[in-house]
């Protein structure tokens, strides 16, 4: 490869002025609408985010169809849009593919955990009380440092590529973009809780999936730089010529057959593991759906979601390979540079050339909704952890909803403040969206077993769950520095993030983790009847009003009542948990028990055919036939991506309202009567 100076800086095609006006002015657009919907949500519906268990936890109502949107906002980080469309520009058809898989069967395989919360931890806010309830303090103490570090990773992806992003189209200080990007986020945040961050999420899908829209129709069909389907082909297959890519067949990027391809998608199915189970905004999901619809929006999610990366980059990631000879180009005449690459800008690039300034203005509206929608995923998943499981674990034990809900406002603020911080230290000293997204597998992978297993495994032993997260770690750790060392020479920061160094490390983490927990707790198993988790107490710091008809209001000002229920609620937790559960298992208990076990049946054969098409039935035939796609195949690849696409689109957006006419159709009575009077 030529050396770094032949390379070109990327021409910004915006000015600073609507770098600002995006990150600070749309930013706050949303919370100004957050502030006005959260008014009405507390005036004339029956949940206020006032409530802790409402705030953290949106009174573990929310319906399938928003659940199902707010997975496909918050799995759509800055690194679905940018990493995907590198993949795409590097290796042809096959990265969008199988970053898609990456993410699709994870959160599908989680449909099946989301079941066993509902099952035996309902009342559990984060996944760490569960931990804490089955294995003690120090078991809870390891999850803990996991959890955190899994969301600075992901923080880290998210500013990073975000603020990249930003730089590269508009020329604004990265340092500031990364300090003024959470901010607005955390002021809708804290007005609304996690009912807030699914409204807003619902809102981002809109504009994300309008966006994938018009770079389809514009790169497909209008655009003079391609302008249909067969010239893109031809373009791709000049590019295939000039540039052939080491290790697919004939150097094309028009086939599966891509050996660096194929090892991208084993670290992504990795990393994607270690991306949805150790991240507590997906717990947090989970807890907040409607019991007998968690697995069901899981479902619906990991399908819809599959269509993001692989209709975006098989769009922008391929243009922007297509169009390097371009004059139009942003680093023409030279290609993308090994950074800016790394920093994912291949498809700010392409977004250039199709559609100039609108492009750039388009393609950073859609990052940002991506940086926004996840990060206020993250920030309600952290103020979790941080209230229950550090502060009210440790600190307060009887800490009342009220002092809940103000400590996870103040921990908001300080988080959002730090991953400023620590997305300006990761800048610093040159870690970016690529380095973090190879190396987030390697870090986290041996937590993904003991974790998932904590919730759905009554054999599961305490000497399992730490020999599994830290013996893998150690195997892992190992893995990753041999493996660099051996196939890249040297041990540095930049080998480290080597496709094959990663693989290394997460699939020796994974594996060794998954074997030493199983077979550790095999030895000497438990036989754990979830009774303890079961009994978990929601905190109940709000009164639910019985409400039966659209014109009574919430009102959380009823003192007797509240008094009431804290003394029933006390006097419950004094109970032994035998009696609790005897309590708890009345009323038909035990048929939603046994309901929620067909559901992880369905929930078990659904995933493992969901993974057997994308994993196997589809690529792999693909990739030992070393096929390489004719016009007429590529044609019907790419129609294929764009009818995921619609029709995703069209569940994500209309589903959620379809499903919540009732409530909407009541809060805009209740506002337009309050109005008339």
């Amino acid at each position: 490869m030529s050396s770094e100076p032949s390379y070109s800086e990327f021409k910004p095609l915006l000015t600073q002025s609507v770098g600002y006006g995006v990150v600070v002015g749309v930013g706050f657009f949303f919370a100004g609408v957050m502030f006005i919907l959260t008014t009405l949500q507390r005036k004339f519906f029956k949940f206020s985010p006032a409530s802790s268990e409402e705030f953290t936890s949106a009174s573990r109502s929310v319906k399938p169809g928003l659940i199902c949107c707010g997975i496909v906002s918050a799995w759509t980080w800055s690194a679905t849009l940018l990493q995907s469309s590198t993949v795409a520009y590097t290796f042809g058809v096959s990265g969008p593919w199988w970053y898609g898989v990456g993410g699709t069967i994870q959160v599908a395989m989680f449909g099946m955990v989301a079941s066993k919360v509902k099952q035996n931890a309902n009342g559990a806010h984060t996944f760490l009380e569960i931990v804490k309830t089955r294995f003690g303090t120090s078991a809870h103490i390891l999850f803990t440092f996991y959890g955190f570090l899994c969301i600075l990773l992901v923080c880290g992806s998210l500013l990073l590529g975000g603020s990249a992003t930003v730089n590269a189209l508009t020329g604004m200080n990265t340092t500031a973009a990364c300090f003024l990007l959470p901010i607005g986020i955390a002021v809708y945040v804290i007005f609304g809780g996690l009912r807030a961050t699914f409204i807003c999420d619902w809102s981002h899908t809109i504009i994300l999936f309008i966006i994938i829209y018009i770079f389809t129709f514009r790169a497909y069909g209008t655009s003079p730089a391609i302008g249909s389907v067969s010239r893109l082909y031809d373009l791709l297959e000049q590019a295939s010529v000039v540039t052939p890519v080491v290790g697919n067949q004939g150097g094309s990027y028009l086939t599966m057959k891509s050996d660096q391809g194929l090892v991208f998608g084993a670290i992504t199915i990795l990393s994607g593991f270690t991306g949805v189970f150790c991240d507590q905004g997906y717990w947090q999901r989970a807890i907040a759906s409607h019991p007998e619809s968690t697995t069901k929006a899981y479902m619906l999610g990991g399908i819809s979601w599959f269509a993001v990366p692989w209709a975006f980059a098989s769009c922008l990631g391929l243009s922007a390979r297509a169009l390097i000879t371009n004059p139009n180009f942003p680093t023409y005449p030279s290609p993308l540079s090994p950074s800016q690459i790394s920093a994912g800008l291949a498809a700010p690039a392409a977004a250039a050339v199709l559609m100039g300034k609108g492009g750039a203005i388009t393609v950073l509206l859609v990052v940002f909704m991506a940086v926004t929608s996840a990060a206020s995923a993250e920030l309600i998943g952290v103020s979790s952890l941080f209230s229950y499981d550090i502060y009210r674990t440790y600190f307060r034990p009887n800490a009342t909803g009220d002092e809940i809900v103000r400590v996870s406002h103040y921990f908001i603020c300080f988080w959002a403040v730090w991953m400023g911080c620590w997305a300006t230290i990761l800048n610093a000293v040159h870690i970016d969206l690529g380095w973090l997204y190879y190396v987030q597998g390697c870090i986290l992978s041996p937590a993904v077993i003991p974790i998932g297993l904590t919730v759905s495994w009554s054999k599961l032993t305490k000497a399992g769950v730490f020999c599994g997260a830290i013996g893998g770690a150690c195997f892992g750790m190992l893995a990753w520095m041999i493996g660099c060392w051996k196939i890249y020479g040297q041990i540095n920061i930049n080998n480290l993030a080597q496709p094959y160094s990663a693989l290394c490390s997460s699939l020796a983490g994974l594996f060794f983790s998954g074997i030493l927990t199983v077979g550790v707790s095999l030895l000497n198993p438990a036989d754990y009847d979830f009774s303890g988790t079961r009994a978990i107490a929601t905190l109940e710091d709000t009164i639910k009003s019985d409400i039966s008809g659209v014109d009574t209001p919430y009102r959380a000002s009823d003192t007797e009542s509240q008094n009431e229920k804290r003394d029933e609620k006390e006097s419950s937790l004094k109970q032994p948990v035998s009696n609790i559960m005897d309590v708890g298992l009345e009323n038909d208990d035990e048929q939603r028990l046994r309901s929620l076990k067909t559901v992880f049946r369905k929930a078990f054969i659904y995933s493992s055919i969901l993974t057997l098409i994308v994993v196997i039935l589809v690529p792999l035939p693909l990739f030992f036939s070393h096929y390489v796609f004719s016009k007429k195949f590529y044609t019907f690849w790419t129609a294929c991506s764009i009818i995921w696409a619609f029709a995703s689109g069209s569940f994500c957006i209309v589903f959620p309202l379809w499903e919540s006419r009732n409530e909407i159709g009541m809060i805009l009575g209740s506002a337009y009567r309050s109005i008339r009077k």
